[in-house]
């Protein structure tokens, strides 16, 4: 990974961004905007609270990533994030195994849901507001599945570690009808808000 770049405060010491997370798809997307940063993923306890909804339950999350990654980092600019799907009012993380991947996906099947994603920045160097948080909203409309498309799909190993059961860049884009909002979101960064947080924090892209 080509990390060359850097992330410069106004007073034009070099500092990078620390990603808490060890999402490959965050890493991927930060690198092809041109936004250098280490990784430094935090461990945390990601559990909802009992009656939790999802745009708080998300925006605590990727708080809580990036202050844990911040404790070990100290003095550096950290960004954390969090993805979760939402169909009704049920709130889909990470699939615990293939059933309940394939529960997932089955819930989805020629639907529309919601994909969230909260992203929060913290910048030490700030004298104000040195904790941004916001949250990107995606609708996605999926296709009718069949029990035997669904199968296929939690065969390739893809579902695994995503958000919803799926992901959106690879073999499941042939399930997408349609978008609504930012394709990166989907991917698991909202790279747009990303971009625009760090300009407010006073942090340049070199």
């Amino acid at each position: 990974m080509d990390l060359t770049r850097t992330l410069r405060g106004d007073q034009g010491q070099g500092c990078r961004l620390i990603l808490a997370s060890a999402s490959p798809r965050r890493a991927e997307l930060l690198q092809a905007a041109g936004i250098a940063f280490d990784v430094l993923p935090a461990d945390i306890d990601e559990a909802m609270v009992p009656g939790e909804q999802a745009e708080a339950y998300v925006r605590r999350v990727a708080r809580q990533k990036a202050e844990a990654a911040a404790r070990m980092a100290p003095g550096r600019p950290v960004l954390g994030a969090d993805t979760v799907v939402v169909v009704d009012t049920t709130v889909l993380g990470k699939p615990v195994d293939d059933a309940d991947a394939r529960r997932m996906l089955a819930a989805l099947s020629g639907r529309t849901h919601t994909v969230l994603t909260a992203v929060c920045l913290i910048n030490p160097a700030a004298a104000e507001g040195h904790v941004q948080t916001s949250v990107t909203r995606t609708r996605v409309e999926f296709a009718r599945l069949s029990e035997a498309e669904i199968a296929e799909y939690v065969a390739s190993g893809e579902p695994a570690d995503k958000a919803g059961a799926y992901a959106i860049q690879g073999l499941a884009s042939r399930f997408v009808a349609s978008i609504q909002g930012s394709y990166s979101n989907v991917v698991g960064l909202p790279v747009s808000l990303v971009y625009g947080l760090c300009r407010q924090a006073g942090l340049l892209i070199s």
